[in-house]
């Protein structure tokens, strides 16, 4: 595989559903993760890429959640994890002044937000991204940009699913056809090399 080539101005690293009640009920060895995903969100706001976090969330009664939608209809059951704390994104990766939000309702970055407008007013082209889960918020936001034509790259070690065999599946060979996938340490140099 070539050398990983960023160009700041062009990219925005995606951090989605780093929730603290995500992390804590869907990332084993999450502090391992919290870190390198940290190291590279710090590295990014140095070169000046974008930084954007995804986040979901949902108005007191959760009346976006809709009883036909099979994976989030439960949601009310685990509404403390959608809730106060466990809402906000974890401390060890909390967005800093300059950082932009966006809020979701479902499980992908893109459908119900203005998450495509953001990154076409910034004239993004690269999204590199990661989040918990795998199977969830990363392959739903992957399938979406990869139709949109955005240049994608997973960062394999700072994404986590419940089932690590799912999550194997999808960075080895899923994500190989419509993605770059490569570890924290990949990106770190490729953004290194960059000029601010």
């Amino acid at each position: 595989m070539p050398e990983l080539s960023l160009d700041p101005q062009r990219t925005a690293v995606l951090c989605m559903d780093y929730q603290a009640g995500i992390v804590a009920n869907f990332a084993a060895g999450g502090e391992a993760m919290l870190a390198r995903a940290a190291g590279l969100l710090a590295t990014a706001r140095a070169v000046k890429a974008s930084v954007i976090y995804v986040v979901v969330g949902f108005r007191p009664g959760f009346p976006e959640v809709s009883p036909r939608n099979k994976s989030f209809s439960t949601i009310r059951d685990r509404a403390a994890m959608f809730a106060g704390e466990g809402a906000q994104v974890h401390p060890a990766v909390a967005p800093q002044p300059g950082d932009v939000t966006v809020t979701k309702h479902r499980v992908g970055a893109f459908l119900g937000t203005d998450l495509e407008m953001l990154l076409r007013a910034k004239d993004i082209d690269t999204l590199v991204l990661f989040g918990i889960a795998t199977s969830g918020v990363v392959l739903s936001t992957v399938r979406y940009a990869a139709d949109a034509d955005y240049r994608l790259v997973v960062v394999r070690d700072c994404c986590a699913d419940g089932d690590p065999e799912v999550h194997a599946v999808l960075v080895d060979k899923v994500f190989q056809r419509q993605t770059t996938v490569v570890t924290a340490s990949e990106v770190l140099q490729a953004l290194g090399g960059a000029k601010a």
